[in-house]
């Protein structure tokens, strides 16, 4: 067993030499929708969980993560992005045990474009009609603990961009680990690597034309088709670390650090703190840097972000809770993005 935890160690930290931040790739990827984080209580982190992420949260962070939970998890999450900029994030994740060591999740996630208006060339100012991208990725997740010490796990991930004349569709892998130790777990140390998969191109009658034939004494329409440009997924590597410090039977201070590499622009390093309350009251904080930023260039998510969760409990022999969570972060530009997720766990 360790012969293979060895291997995917190994794995995750050679591709640094691959993902290492390429400010000069930048833009180059697509499907960004899988760099976005629907689940609030990993975005009041920053999303840089990635040592101690449990739950339906390890879906988007380190899928390694879901075995981390007691039982299941059901998740529904609304995120505003961008506030100013009218577009959301609807989501649903339901994770559960498989055993006393394993644990499966499904999730999908979809974008929320609201309705836009139909323009042509004839008709700049609109033709009357609306239309509403669809931008919807599903994942299907397994982990599994060995000795309570060190998790594993992959998720597969499909992935749909749609417009009413014009579609692409990949699909894309996570492969995650983690590692604690301590009397009570303190330490924890994980290694993710997100979003390998395929390249994707877009296709349809919305790239076709209709052209006469060239070099004919008939000049005659016929219908042609352009090739779309293939392109990449915004490929990362996340390495984290965390500490816990104890205050009684169930209070804690959670200290993280994180560093993540981007395939396709700078890498970015930041540190976090959780402290929770009688598993009642969770408070989260974190701050995140771009390396090698520009004063005069705008990094979307960076700087400081935070986020609650309230639990309440319904049986806590059982583990049944009804969990709100809540999370802010700063973008640059427009006025933040808003996290909310209500959970029932089980």
């Amino acid at each position: 067993m360790k012969k293979y935890i060895y291997t995917l160690i190994i794995i995750c930290f050679g591709g640094l030499t691959v993902f290492a931040g390429n400010p000069d790739r930048q833009g180059e990827a697509g499907a960004a929708e899988l760099l976005l984080n629907p689940w609030a209580r990993s975005a009041g982190l920053h999303s840089m969980s990635t040592a101690s992420v449990s739950g339906i949260d390890a879906m988007r962070i380190n899928v390694a993560g879901l075995s981390r939970i007691n039982g299941g998890e059901f998740v529904v999450s609304n995120t505003r992005l961008w506030e100013g900029s009218e577009i959301g994030i609807n989501s649903i994740g339901f994770v559960t045990k498989t055993g006393s060591s394993g644990a499966f999740a499904i999730s999908l996630v979809a974008m929320d474009f609201g309705e836009i208006d139909i323009t042509t060339t004839a008709q700049p100012g609109g033709t009357g009609g609306t239309y509403s991208p669809s931008f919807i990725n599903l994942g299907l997740g397994y982990s599994y603990t060995y000795e309570n010490k060190i998790s594993v796990g992959l998720l597969v991930r499909a992935i749909s961009e749609t417009l009413p004349d014009v579609s692409a569709s990949g699909f894309a892998i996570d492969a995650g680990v983690q590692y604690v130790s301590g009397d009570r777990d303190e330490f924890k140390l994980g290694i993710a690597l997100r979003n390998i998969g395929s390249p994707m191109e877009f296709s349809g009658e919305g790239i076709t034309f209709r052209a006469d034939v060239p070099d004919s004494d008939i000049p005659y329409p016929v219908t042609a088709s352009q090739r779309g440009e293939d392109f990449e997924l915004p490929s990362l590597l996340n390495i984290g670390i965390s500490y816990d410090f104890y205050f009684g039977e169930t209070n804690y201070l959670r200290t993280l650090a994180n560093f993540t590499s981007n395939a396709f622009a700078r890498d970015d390093i930041g540190v976090g703190a959780e402290f929770s309350f009688r598993d009642i009251v969770t408070l989260r904080a974190a701050y995140k840097h771009a390396l090698e930023s520009i004063s005069d260039e705008s990094n979307l998510y960076t700087g400081f972000a935070g986020g609650v969760s309230i639990d309440v409990p319904l049986k806590r022999a059982e583990n049944r809770v009804v969990g709100i969570d809540y999370a802010y972060r700063t973008t640059n530009p427009f006025s933040g993005t808003h996290n909310f997720s209500l959970r029932f766990g089980f």
